[in-house]
């Protein structure tokens, strides 16, 4: 009997051990498939990855942006500058010549723009000029000009870039007031 049961054994074992790989073999194949079947969409990120928040590009876009605007700050934090400069010069010029030359009357010129400049960029606009406080001799305007403008650039200073300002506004207008009194020698008797 032990040689009949032996065979039999073996077919039975050989039966069962194939029976085990085929199983095991229908429930690879699905298994396989899905994965092969479902491709990763390429627009959306893989889980074992990072979550992308932005694209590359649109965060340099954004990058872009906000260096523009700080160049653009930059500039007009430097027009500031200029029109204290140029109102002092102007000031210590007349009083030591008492009178302006040809230099002088670029230098009004070019003031008066950028003062014009600074107050459109601080949310502004062409309105006329504001001529109240003016003094009424020379000498004590072109005081109360450098005085305005120096004014006038602390007020931009501290002015945060994304702020319309209204007191940057009013000082503008101010000024320009005051240059526009300068530059008419009708007004002055000049």
């Amino acid at each position: 009997m032990s040689s009949r049961n032996h065979p039999d054994r073996r077919r039975r074992l050989t039966i069962s051990l194939g029976f085990v790989v085929m199983l095991f073999l229908l429930v690879s194949v699905p298994a396989q498939a899905q994965v092969s079947i479902v491709p990763q969409d390429p627009g959306k990120p893989d889980k074992s990855e990072k979550p992308d928040f932005g694209s590359h590009e649109s965060e340099m876009r954004a990058r872009l942006i906000l260096k523009e605007e700080k160049k653009r700050y930059d500039e007009h934090l430097e027009r500031a500058r200029e029109v204290s400069h140029l109102a002092t010069q102007l000031s210590e010029s007349y009083q030591s010549r008492q009178a302006f030359v040809g230099e002088d009357n670029k230098k009004l010129e070019r003031l008066e723009k950028l003062t014009k400049r600074i107050r459109n960029e601080a949310g502004g606009s062409e309105t006329d000029a504001d001529v109240k406080d003016v003094p009424s001799n020379l000498t004590d305007a072109l005081k109360r000009m450098a005085e305005l403008a120096e004014e006038l650039r602390k007020l931009v200073e501290k002015t945060p870039r994304h702020v319309i300002s209204a007191a940057v506004i009013d000082q503008a207008n101010r000024l320009v007031g005051v240059i526009q009194y300068v530059r008419n020698p009708a007004r002055h008797g000049s």
